[in-house]
């Protein structure tokens, strides 16, 4: 065993070395912060790739241009009188908050005795006020109300604005909130969310945390940190809010419920006022081909704090340190493995082209985890690992240059043993290509298992399906199936290739009957490991295929292709746990040794015609294998179970949420009654469905459960079969169902 792992270890020394300093120089380069602007492109790419969201009826903006100044004044700047009689139009709205993003520290005459009444008169005027810089003082009639926020804008190094703060002290070394969260709380204080003490090491509104902003936070080396801050995440680009201009409002244009209950934001919009920076969605070269007024990024900044609080919107989340490292070390070990598995393929040009086209696949798969993840709300490193990644693939590629020579090819094919002497015995049999061929198929499925998997960690999972594999793959290779392929939890199984037998269908069926049989010492193993109790379906089709070497040249795989295939598929999926359906082609085969439970026509996808499918339970002759029939006992509940479900198609929702009751119930199976709607579906028997009860003493509904509509009683009654049922919900029904039996 040791030698084995020395000589593993030996064989990939190259990587050791190559993979942890390669990472490390990536590391260094980012931590002296050249990567910060490219990190930062990637961000704004992202920023801008992802779906625009629908625009914030929360917020609205009052823009004053030139075309205002023109027009009510004449003249270039708003004086107190204007903006006096603005404020008090705006208040007749009976919005909750005003936010004035206009500096107003000093009189602007005509009209400031105006000015200061409204402002002495408000409790919901927020003003705003410059801490940072050169600073600019606020309105001291807001100031000393407590009604000023400080503008709570972070320019980076690249002119452009990705971070607010919550916080900051003023130069008297006092604490005040920042402009957009001063609005946000007086907002959310009509709805019972309080703010949070403004001295808290971390800033808590109702059940959402904003976590302060660290020094090396994504992308960032060493930035400043000392404001609470958080990352912006914006809602959109340039006039994602609604704006009306200040005529609009003066001249009482506006709808007579606009601004009702909304945060209400003052601000220039002009070109003449220059009161402009730069968003990621800003990407114009030179950044002054476009820009964002100051008061939009604000909007942006109270969205996204009433959205996170009040909708669960994420917020933009980073890594710590120690995790983005292992990051960048996983992809430089990406990198090299590529590369290190590509030298046993043929020659050196060969080996050359697989070097660049694995780490450019591995580039985008990168590329779309961190932005399937953006979306998510995480911002993970882009720039140093897909630079790890590239850096080691180069790293290995000159290594093996530099050794030559000792490239080796090597291929492997997972076969049984019948197919690898099969190919061996037939001069032809490495080639590639096939034959078409009469055999019988055979598909099994566990039941609801995607739900079970969802449930459980992966390493039970795992033990769940080697547990069942393993019983399943004795008893087809006492029924001498091939199994053609393991899918998760479902089995490709082939009677009748390579090798063709006259009872390829009747061994089927036995197989299929074996297999069933043999659930049961699987859940009893189940049970004692305190696992769920699994169901199997099986489909069973005979029909004629190609069979042989799929593939190229370099990797290969003996396989069936043709509409058979997809049609033994389509047979198992009407089946539930506990069943096996067989086509009539089969049935021909087999005739009167098979016992037949029942018979139905169906219509698969892709068949033009109904065909008839027969569920068996049990075989004659020399299997003599028969399955258990057990009567459901349906009871008829007190109290019908109100219900909500959809139709599935496959693993895909197919039609609207419909509802209904459940009003007889088994211990496998239900009876429910459907109430129609103009938007319902037409169900047909075999469909699958996904429902959710609202369980007795219970005012929401439960999780998801799984279930194959069976058969139709009534134009609107059906019989169900639970395919998955949650753990709380099995037994909340177990026990509902025991207790009538047992009052009965």
């Amino acid at each position: 065993m040791w030698t084995k792992v020395r000589q593993l270890l030996w064989q990939c020394r190259s990587l050791w070395i190559i993979t942890p300093s390669v990472a490390g120089l990536i590391l260094l380069i980012r931590f002296s912060g050249f990567l910060q602007f490219p990190e930062w492109m990637v961000f704004d790419q992202y920023v801008r790739l992802r779906p625009l969201e629908p625009p914030d009826d929360r917020i609205a903006i009052v823009g004053i241009d030139e075309e205002d100044l023109h027009e009510l004044i004449g003249q270039d700047y708003i004086p107190d009188s204007l903006l006096a009689k603005l404020l008090v139009k705006l208040q007749q709205r009976k919005p909750r908050a005003i936010g004035l993003d206009i500096y107003r520290d000093l009189p602007v005459e005509p009209g400031h005795t105006e000015l200061v009444k409204v402002f002495q008169n408000s409790s919901n005027i927020i003003g705003i006020q410059q801490v940072t810089g050169g600073g600019v003082p606020p309105s001291p009639v807001l100031k000393a109300k407590g009604q000023v926020g400080a503008n709570g804008l972070l320019i980076d190094a690249d002119a452009k604005v990705r971070r607010g703060f919550l916080s900051i002290r003023d130069r008297k070394g006092e604490k005040i909130w920042s402009f957009a969260m001063l609005l946000s709380l007086q907002y959310l204080q009509p709805q019972g969310i309080n703010p949070p003490p403004i001295d808290a090491p971390i800033y808590r509104l109702g059940k959402t945390v904003f976590p302060a902003f660290r020094a090396n936070d994504g992308s960032y080396v060493r930035a400043d940190a000392s404001k609470y801050q958080i990352l912006l995440n914006y809602r959109g680009p340039k006039q994602s809010f609604g704006y009306v201009s200040m005529r609009d409002v003066l001249q009482d244009r506006l709808p007579p419920d606009w601004g009702r209950d909304r945060i209400i934001l003052v601000g220039n919009v002009g070109e003449i006022f220059e009161d402009f920076v730069f968003s990621p969605f800003n990407s114009g070269f030179p950044l002054s081909i476009e820009h964002t007024p100051r008061v939009e990024i604000h909007a942006n900044q109270i969205s996204q704090i009433l959205s996170s609080v009040i909708d669960r919107r994420p917020l933009i989340k980073t890594w710590s340190e120690p995790l983005e490292w292992l990051w960048i070390l996983l992809w430089s070990g990406v990198g090299a493995i590529l590369v290190w598995e590509s030298r046993y393929v043929g020659e050196i040009t060969k080996v050359s082209f697989h070097k660049v086209i694995a780490p450019f696949l591995a580039a985008i798969a990168l590329i779309g985890i961190t932005f399937l993840a953006f979306l998510d709300g995480w911002w993970i490193p882009v720039v140093p690992p897909l630079l790890a990644l590239e850096g080691s693939a180069i790293a290995v590629t000159a290594y093996l240059a530099r050794m030559g020579g000792a490239i080796r090819k090597t291929f492997g094919r997972y076969l049984t043993n019948e197919v690898v002497a099969n190919l061996l015995e037939n001069p032809d049999g490495l080639k590639l290509g096939g034959e078409r061929r009469k055999i019988t198929i055979l598909t099994s499925d566990l039941r609801g298992f995607t739900a079970i998997s969802e449930r459980l960690p992966a390493e039970e999972v795992i033990k769940i399906i080697n547990l069942y594999l393993g019983y399943m793959a004795d008893v087809i290779t006492q029924y001498q199936g091939t199994i053609d392929e393991f899918m998760g939890d479902g089995i490709l199984v082939l009677f009748g290739a390579p090798t063709s037998r006259e009872d390829d269908a009747t061994r089927a069926i036995a197989c299929a009957v074996a297999m069933q049989l043999a659930m049961e010492p699987v859940n009893e193993t189940m049970k004692q490991l305190g696992l769920p109790h699994l169901e199997m379906g099986i489909g069973i089709n005979t029909g004629e295929v190609v069979v042989g070497n799929i593939g190229s040249e370099k990797r290969s795989k003996y396989g069936i292709v043709g509409n058979q295939v997809n049609l033994t598929y389509r047979i198992e999926s009407y089946s539930v746990g506990g069943q096996i359906l067989i086509s009539e082609s089969t049935f021909q085969e087999v005739g009167s040794l098979v016992r037949i439970y029942e018979q139905k026509a169906v219509q698969p996808k892709g068949v033009q015609q109904p065909i008839t499918i027969y569920q068996i339970s049990g075989i004659g002759g020399e299997y003599n294998l028969y399955l258990p029939i057990e009567e459901e006992l349906f009871v008829t509940l007190p109290e019908a179970i109100a219900l909500q479900f959809i139709a599935l198609d496959g693993k895909h929702i197919d039609g609207s949420m419909m509802t209904g009751n459940l009003i007889e119930l088994s211990v496998k199976s239900a009876k429910i009654s459907i109430k129609q709607s103009a938007n319902s579906v037409i169900l047909a028997p075999l469909t699958n469905i996904k429902l959710n009860l609202m369980m007795p003493n219970s005012t929401v509904f439960s999780e998801d459960i799984y279930a194959k509509l069976v058969k139709q009683a009534t134009e609107n009654i059906f019989y169900i079969h639970f395919t998955n049922k949650p753990l709380d919900v099995d037994k909340k029904l177990t026990t509902l169902y025991e207790k009538i039996i047992n009052n009965s």
